[in-house]
């Protein structure tokens, strides 16, 4: 079939089109994504990446424990300390951290030293913090701790559910604080459950004082920690499906009002 000829108002169209002036200020530039050429725009990769499986079972725990009921005895390891008190806390307990190996051995060599020169060797009595749950344990139940931290992400958490309410019992001021790898790097660990301080300088003793009436507050005198469940959030979908289903009950009041 021979082909239709254009008709006169395409052809308008088209003259139209290229007398169109362009204007100088706002020229068209078509982008290029290929190697070596504009930047690839932002996309959200969390659908696309495959993430290892440590982390799909942290977001899993994550979700599962805002979901389902738990009680209030697991419920407060999430209350943990502020940014502002854990720095002071840090802070304090970060002069009282123990010796590190090479400071050991320099003490040792010195000690020996000494020895040889048939001097008495330094035998001070260091403050240092405790740490390892059976020496913490015992510690708290001699009394013999002052302010014991607890880590909000123990695993089996088993291990140290128990422990708030010994301090509790003993009263020991204690605290949940973030994380246990951050209680490692105090007592040069890679992680550690809890740490214990024993004794505190003089010229710290101000300001552990404040700390123990802060954090004594917060935890050993707060029963709404024991009382409080947590959990029983319910997901986006089910929070929209109720949203939904309150406005249509709400329409349904304003007409029968109305009428």
């Amino acid at each position: 079939m021979p082909k239709a000829a254009k008709t006169n108002k395409s052809k308008k169209i088209s003259k139209k089109i290229a007398d169109r002036k362009k204007n100088p200020l706002f020229v068209k530039e078509a982008k290029n994504f290929r190697i070596g050429n504009d930047v690839q725009p932002k996309r959200d990769l969390s659908r696309y990446v495959r993430w290892p499986r440590y982390i799909l079972l942290h977001r899993q725990k994550k979700i599962l424990l805002q979901r389902i009921k738990v009680p209030a005895a697991i419920h407060q390891f999430s209350k943990t300390l502020d940014k502002n008190q854990s720095s002071k806390v840090y802070s304090l307990l970060k002069k009282y951290s123990p010796e590190t190996k090479t400071e050991k051995k320099q003490r040792l060599i010195k000690a020996a030293e000494q020895k040889t020169q048939n001097q008495k060797p330094d035998s001070k009595k260091v403050n240092v913090l405790k740490f390892g749950l059976n020496h913490v344990t015992t510690l708290v139940e001699t009394k013999k701790a002052k302010l014991v931290l607890i880590a909000y992400d123990v695993d089996p958490i088993e291990l140290v559910v128990w422990l708030p309410q010994l301090c509790r019992r003993q009263e020991v001021p204690f605290a949940f604080v973030k994380n246990k790898a951050r209680l490692g790097a105090l007592v040069h660990q890679k992680t550690a459950t809890c740490v214990a301080l024993t004794e505190v300088r003089k010229e710290d003793q101000a300001e552990f004082d404040n700390l123990a009436r802060d954090l004594r507050q917060h935890y050993n005198e707060n029963h709404e920690l024991l009382r409080t469940i947590g959990g029983g959030q319910v997901g986006i979908k089910s929070r929209h499906q109720q949203e939904a289903l309150k406005k249509a009950l709400e329409l349904e009041e304003l007409k029968k009002t109305s009428q």
